[in-house]
């Protein structure tokens, strides 16, 4: 714990090419929150990432005392300690809501993201791929009723899903754009914000060059 002590502002461990570090970024960039994020190899971590986390994972944010080593906790804190611009409803009913949002991205897509990205089983990421391809294909319709995912201003929600969506061609997904011109509409639109672009690694803006 003396680790942390010796830092005086936050930091943040962060992976580039992961999506769940690319969701805090993009709530810190939203939020301007003066940051040290230290890009970090996760096959050559070093050894403070130990001392702060216990399980000795990527991401990890330390603000003073306070260590935090999961991604969603993360973002809530971030958003109670800086609540200027809200992420989250204030009424209990839609942060609940938002919640659920945030559940069903992980239990739904974000662990077919996990499966493409590590598994050696061939058959078993061509399965997750299509299971990718068809669940957004199916969600993309409510992208003509709000700008933002089920909402009117971007929140937490989009900071969960738009790394998933920025990644689409590197994890060999495509999604004709005839079948969901709404979702694609709602890439660039969230893609331009300037929060979205400051939160981007090396490794990520690389990942959409042609």
């Amino acid at each position: 714990m003396g680790v942390i002590a010796k830092r005086s502002s936050m930091t943040f461990f962060s992976d580039g090419e992961d999506h769940y570090s690319h969701r805090v970024r993009i709530v810190l960039a939203e939020k301007a929150v003066t940051v040290d994020i230290i890009d970090v190899d996760p096959f050559n971590k070093p050894d403070e990432l130990a001392d702060v986390n216990p399980y000795n994972e990527l991401p990890a944010l330390v603000d003073r005392d306070l260590v935090l080593y999961e991604p969603n906790v993360m973002m809530e804190y971030l958003d109670e300690r800086f609540p200027h611009p809200p992420l989250l409803p204030v009424y209990p009913v839609a942060r609940a809501e938002s919640r659920l949002f945030m559940y069903r991205i992980q239990r739904d897509w974000a662990k077919l993201v996990d499966l493409i990205l590590t598994s050696k089983d061939k058959d078993a990421v061509a399965q997750a791929q299509k299971e990718l391809r068809e669940g957004l294909l199916n969600v993309a319709p409510i992208f003509e009723e709000k700008p933002y995912f089920m909402s009117d201003e971007f929140t937490i929600v989009d900071c969960c899903l738009a790394p998933i969506l920025w990644r689409l061609p590197a994890l060999g997904v495509e999604i004709p754009k005839e079948q969901a011109r709404a979702l694609y509409k709602y890439m660039d639109l969230v893609f331009a914000r300037e929060s979205f672009q400051e939160s981007l690694s090396e490794a990520e803006q690389e990942m959409r060059l042609d």
